[in-house]
């Protein structure tokens, strides 16, 4: 008897394929992935084949196994997935949209007509006069990395020094910093979910807010729209995360993700519909499910590894006092600053999510005992 159902090939094996395991479960989907150990967050519980992600053998012996690819991290480089698209394997996001969350500089090229701070790329510090800015590494940098606050001429040399090229951008002021996840089928259909208020610590999201309680109305209409319009100017196939700083009522693009995000874990179970389903159907080229919000609010928080080493313990105080709070644990080794789980609480009173998300991070960190 035949089997109709695909084999998606997941590049990558860290806690965000571990996280679309449960609905490719639910949907009859087989996931295979493409780890770099056994051990990684999400080949501890599925399928999955150990290889180098560099490597164009290793990938095409991968892709016999699939009928669809793709991705949970950048970092792959764009050549070897256009070296497989030319042999007719399907890859989703294409190499002609993926380029554009792994090249800031290719990015900003691209999205030029959309509203941004004020860029260049640089390779000398040659007419570079106004600081403080912002530099990026052009590839390679997240999560805080790759990203300086320059303050002076000096300063910017000796980043300059280690990166050779850089994309250099105003320092904006901005009141908050937002994310709408986007969603696209090869045919076209598309979706967003609410804008989500991402707060930040030395450049790493810590927690998140849905909606965004700090913007307008229109701002978020307006923030929705544009990652709609955003998506189908790269062509995107499968979820994507747009990145925006909100000042006033106006909007800047700052970076995109081009897959499941942590700015959308909360739509596992704060949304009709969690990101990482919508991310299957998208690349299957199936309807795209309902995004609405199960309650009026969604509080999401990064558990970040502290002085505890027992992420298990926890459970007992933190189950008892918040019963509605809901873990997630990537079984990673728990190292200080590293993401090793998240927690989200959904309900009716803002407040009351946040200081039950904000209480779950200290004690889980070992920051409080009580």
């Amino acid at each position: 008897m035949s089997n109709p159902f695909p084999t998606v090939g997941v590049i990558g094996a860290g806690q965000l394929a571990r996280m679309m395991v449960a609905p490719a479960t639910a949907l009859g989907v087989d996931l295979l992935l493409f780890a770099q150990s056994s051990e990684d967050s999400a080949a501890q519980i599925t399928n999955h084949i150990v290889g180098d992600y560099k490597n164009v053998d290793d990938l095409r012996e991968f892709a016999k196994k699939c009928s669809v690819i793709t991705f949970e991290h950048e970092l792959i480089p764009v050549s070897v997935i256009r070296i497989l698209e030319a042999e007719g394997i399907v890859i989703r996001p294409s190499s002609d949209s993926f380029i554009f969350s792994q090249d800031k500089a290719q990015m900003r090229v691209r999205l030029s007509k959309f509203p941004a701070p004020k860029w260049k790329v640089i390779t000398s510090s040659e007419g570079v006069t106004e600081f403080p800015l912002i530099a990026k590494s052009i590839v390679g940098g997240y999560d805080g990395r790759g990203v300086w606050k320059i303050d002076g001429l000096n300063e910017l040399e000796q980043v300059l020094a280690q990166n050779g090229k850089l994309l250099i951008e105003e320092l904006l002021e901005f009141n908050c910093e937002i994310a709408v996840m986007v969603a696209r089928s090869p045919h076209g259909q598309a979706s967003t979910w609410a804008p989500t208020q991402t707060i930040q610590l030395d450049g790493i999201c810590i927690s998140t807010v849905t909606p965004a309680p700090d913007i307008s109305e229109d701002v978020a209409v307006r923030a929705q729209k544009m990652a709609l319009d955003i998506a189908k100017e790269i062509g995107l196939v499968g979820v994507m995360a747009v990145e925006m700083f909100v000042r006033g009522e106006d909007i800047y693009v700052n970076e995109l993700a081009m897959r499941p995000h942590n700015s959308g874990h909360w739509t596992i179970e704060g949304a009709r519909t969690s990101q990482f389903e919508q991310h299957l159907r998208a690349i299957l080229d199936l309807p795209l499910g309902d995004t609405s919000m199960n309650s009026s609010f969604a509080v999401m928080g990064n558990i970040l590894g502290g002085t505890k080493s027992d992420m298990y313990r926890p459970y007992l105080h933190l189950m008892a006092r918040s019963p509605g709070l809901k873990i997630h644990q990537y079984k990673k080794e728990v190292r200080l600053g590293r993401k090793i789980g998240h927690v989200t609480a959904v309900g009716e009173n803002i407040l009351d999510l946040r200081a039950s998300v904000d209480h779950a991070l200290a004690y889980m960190s070992g920051e409080i005992d009580e």
